[in-house]
């Protein structure tokens, strides 16, 4: 692959994005979701299969909520303390979320486990790459809103934790 290399105006240079596209139609990619520090590119294929670009201001921490309880279930045993804001582990991307790295192995994460912002608390597929989720707060998990192999929206709930 392309060695794609971001000059000091960040991902949103006219060479940058120009490389993508050419490597979007060279490996017949519908969407590219690239994300470097606080700044983030997408560009995605239209119906003319001319790609479309977005820039998203940047990202930030998940904002504490306002309510302990919210729509969506929760995990067996997952109840929310009374009282305590909860932080959310959403969906960057759509796909598959995946709650182990195997088969075979344990879940990244299950009620109660302590996350710190680089812990990794599943992975997402889409089109046969895999991206891990990192926690990115810090805390207890108190819910898990999301089952193995389920498909996930952008922006979805995946998981509350207790700030900690």
């Amino acid at each position: 692959m392309s060695d794609v290399s971001v000059q000091a105006s960040g991902p949103f240079n006219t060479a940058t994005v120009g490389e993508l596209i050419r490597l979007m139609a060279e490996h017949e990619l519908s969407e590219i979701d690239l994300h470097d520090g606080g700044q983030r590119i997408r560009l995605r294929k239209g119906p003319l299969g001319f790609p479309q670009v977005y820039a998203a201001p940047p990202t930030y921490a998940p904002q504490p909520m306002a309510s302990a309880q919210a729509p969506g279930g929760t995990a067996p045993g997952g109840a929310a303390p009374a009282g305590k804001a909860l932080l959310e582990i959403r969906s960057e991307t759509v796909g598959t979320f995946y709650s182990r790295p195997k088969p075979d192995r344990d879940e990244y994460v299950k009620i109660g486990s302590s996350v710190s912002p680089d812990t990794v608390v599943g992975q997402l597929e889409a089109m046969k790459v895999y991206n891990d989720i990192a926690a990115k707060v810090s805390g207890k998990i108190v819910e898990i809103l999301v089952q193995n192999q389920q498909f996930v929206e952008y922006d979805q709930v995946m998981f509350r934790v207790e700030p900690g």
